[in-house]
């Protein structure tokens, strides 16, 4: 594995404006939205919409990701997909979500999720996973990926390929009629062939015109997780799979998750509508 120095906070630089023709999400300027109690099943307007916004987060996380390149800001990725995003009248969901202060989430090497775009500086081996959420028409796609910088190790190589994979076959596995805990039982079982910790405590969820519907998509064989799909549900599946431990240790700024044992973690997600037969990924470039 990268013998690389462990990540500490960089300079946060001021809130990125958007142009005021462009419409918030509800929860924008608030301390938490509003807790959702619409319906899990969507129909096929909010499903087109969704495809929309979908495809526009694929696509700032694309545009951010051309720029991962030794010597560059986390930063400078923010303002990428911030610009992209409301360059094509989407707002991005992350900022002002509870306070969150950036238009993406940023999380390198040991960083398993929610790491805060600032003056950090990408070093050639870095793993560098890109978290873009759009919001437009009304309601949310959100997408990430984790992305090699300039001459990264096999071992880490292989844990993002293999990550990216589990989200694979996790999609393969969507289905009306069965339940969710067949998504976390498919990841858990394919990340234990390599020895790899699956996150247990950071999930997918539910997502249409709530970012976070309260839908909880669990990426281990939960026996919690009962509740069965349907044609028409809407959810995120985004697999953290870690070279050690699956616990974790926060920053003191309240966002940045790290693995306990600080080694490296990748994740790749997906939004998706359960069709009659499958699943349907609406967050496709």
């Amino acid at each position: 594995m990268s013998g690389q120095s462990l990540l500490v906070p960089g300079e946060i630089t001021p809130i990125r404006s958007v142009p005021g023709n462009i419409r918030r999400p509800e929860y924008v300027g608030k301390p938490a939205p509003a807790p959702y109690t619409g319906p899990e099943i969507q129909d096929a307007d909010t499903v087109e919409r969704m495809r929309i916004a979908g495809r526009i987060a694929a696509q700032a996380m694309v545009e951010a990701a051309k720029h991962i390149a030794p010597g560059v800001t986390t930063d400078e990725l923010d303002r990428v997909a911030h610009e992209f995003m409301c360059d094509h009248g989407a707002y991005p969901s992350t900022l002002g979500y509870r306070g969150f202060p950036k238009s993406l989430c940023s999380s390198l090497n040991e960083v398993i999720c929610h790491g805060i775009p600032d003056s950090t500086v990408l070093r050639d081996g870095d793993i560098v996973n890109l978290d873009v959420t759009a919001y437009i028409n009304g309601v949310h796609g959100d997408n990430n990926a984790t992305y090699l910088c300039g001459d990264v190790d096999e071992e880490s190589r292989l844990l993002v390929e293999r990550t990216e994979e589990s989200l694979s076959r996790a999609v393969k596995a969507v289905r009306p009629g069965r339940q969710i805990n067949v998504i976390g039982r498919v990841i858990e079982s394919y990340a234990k062939r390599f020895g790899y910790g699956v996150v247990r405590d950071f999930t997918g969820h539910g997502i249409n015109s709530s970012f976070h519907s309260g839908l909880i998509i669990p990426h281990y064989d939960s026996p919690h997780a009962t509740t069965v799909m349907q044609p028409g549900m809407t959810f995120t599946i985004e697999p953290m799979l870690t070279l050690g431990t699956h616990q974790y240790d926060m920053w003191d700024d309240g966002w940045t998750v790290v693995t306990k044992d600080r080694k490296r973690t990748a994740q790749f997600e997906h939004t998706l509508v359960v069709t009659e037969t499958g699943a349907e990924i609406l967050t496709l470039p």
